[in-house]
């Protein structure tokens, strides 16, 4: 009988927890505020205590779950309409570097050492501090590089070119499946599909893993490959 509480509560608590999160808002771990961090953690841990005490009173802990989620929303509705409430609650943006000047203070307020900085650069491709112009801790915790002119990538604009833009590209067929949604929005149908696969020899729409459309039309198609790769050239 406590087994079957337990599953009850457990299933529970994930639908009410689904809720809740819809209403607060998905976003990504790295885009949550300190605050936002704290709330999920807490939030969490009264949803398993939901699930792993059946003795516990199921209401309460519902109700506790709402005041967090209600909380957390009601403070975003304040950081989107009052700029000095959204500092206080989510952080300001520290300049770490600057023109050739490390911002010493600035490392210290943010409990980043010298050569946790460092890393920081080499792992977002910098490994020579001149090649940065400036380095911008963000309020969610990571760190934003503007790269010195002299290290800038030469782009399209700056040698006057004028390139078509990228389209998506559509996956038309998945495990053997046609997507005929996708198919039609590349403004192709069965037949044209059919007819592609034919003359890339591909008969059985069974053997076919993925096969994708771009936008000059170009038909991408991959199969299956059922033998273990022998040597691992990433190792």
């Amino acid at each position: 009988m406590e087994f079957v509480k337990i599953a009850i509560a457990s299933l529970g608590s994930i639908f009410f927890l689904f809720i809740l999160t819809k209403l607060m808002g998905s976003r990504e771990m790295s885009g949550l505020s300190m605050f936002d961090y704290i709330n999920s953690i807490t939030i969490g841990s009264i949803a398993g205590e939901m699930a792993t005490s059946p003795d516990s009173d199921f209401w309460l802990a519902l109700v506790a779950l709402s005041i967090y989620a209600f909380a957390s929303i009601f403070l975003s509705f304040l950081t989107s309409k009052s700029i000095k409430f959204r500092r206080i609650l989510t952080g300001r943006s520290l300049i770490l570097l600057d023109n050739g000047k490390i911002y010493n203070k600035n490392l210290k307020k943010a409990k980043i050492d010298l050569n946790e900085f460092l890393v920081q650069c080499r792992t977002n491709g910098y490994f020579n501090l001149a090649d940065i112009e400036t380095a911008i801790l963000e309020p969610n915790g990571k760190i934003s590089f503007l790269a010195s002119n002299s290290s800038k990538p030469v782009t399209p604009i700056d040698l006057n070119l004028n390139l078509a833009q990228n389209r998506p590209i559509y996956n038309v067929v998945i495990d053997g499946k046609v997507l005929e949604d996708n198919l039609d929005a590349t403004g192709n149908n069965l037949e044209w599909l059919k007819s592609n696969l034919k003359k890339q020899n591909f008969e059985n729409m069974s053997d076919i893993f993925l096969a994708t459309c771009d936008e000059q039309n170009n038909l991408a198609v991959y199969t299956k490959a059922d033998i273990k790769s022998v040597h691992d050239k990433f190792m």
